[in-house]
């Protein structure tokens, strides 16, 4: 059969030692943290809820190099959520559909540090009509990520420090362990919606402390075991 349209570029992430990881789906984990669903206003303890980036959306950066990412149009509150990424393996292959919690972790590939930027003013207006999200989270460029590091080096992450500062000054700062749905859990109900695949990102939701951003600055993310993601707004 004869494409009738330049084949799609298939977004990839470098892998911490060498590879690239060619994306196939961004899931992401809404209101994860405790302390940052009651700053946006709603109970600790719900369901989880699910929102989707395309996979286009990643803005992939090397280890320990900075990455530019360009301030969207249609917005003047441009948030920063700090997040752990969770990448899919070829273990999901036939087999990512209604996982066992006790079986999860065969699936994870490995781990990375990522962004979930967010037109908060845009998400304001969609909450508020009772629409959809994906013009405030699905835009170019929204989900900046870093090297993912592969779960034989790093091991399961249950528990760690995340943060983000902002030209050097704290922003956001919490540990892994408070998630309110852990990544076993999260990988069990997602596999339920929809069948996981290799080349699936999982962004796990994000601790306290979002806030806007704008042109000129930078922001660094953090880890434990993950090293740091580096971006600059221009």
């Amino acid at each position: 059969m004869t494409d009738v349209i330049t084949v799609p570029v298939v977004p990839r992430v470098p892998v911490h030692g060498g590879g690239e990881f060619p994306v196939h789906r961004i899931y992401c984990v809404g209101r994860n943290y405790a302390e940052h669903a009651a700053e946006m206003g709603h109970d600790a303890r719900e369901s989880p809820f699910f929102f989707m980036k395309p996979a286009d959306a990643v803005l992939p950066a090397r280890a320990g190099e900075p990455v530019a990412m360009d301030y969207p149009t249609l917005t003047n509150d441009l948030h920063h959520e700090i997040e752990l990424v969770v990448a899919i393996g070829d273990a999901a292959a036939g087999n990512g559909r209604d996982v066992a919690e006790e079986d999860a972790t065969r699936l994870i590939f490995g781990y990375a540090v990522g962004l979930d930027m967010t037109r908060r003013d845009l998400q304001a207006v969609a909450k508020k009509a009772g629409r959809p999200w994906s013009i405030a989270k699905g835009f170019d460029q929204s989900a900046p990520i870093g090297a993912i590091h592969r779960i034989e080096e790093t091991g399961e992450l249950t528990a760690g420090a995340i943060s983000l500062d902002v030209d050097g000054a704290p922003r956001q700062k919490g540990d892994l362990s408070d998630m309110i749905w852990n990544v076993r859990e999260t990988i069990s109900w997602l596999s339920r919606a929809w069948t996981l695949k290799p080349g699936d990102l999982i962004f796990t939701g994000t601790p306290a402390g979002v806030a806007a951003v704008g042109r000129g600055q930078t922001l660094t993310g953090r880890i434990a075991g993950l090293g740091e993601l580096v971006v600059t707004l221009r």
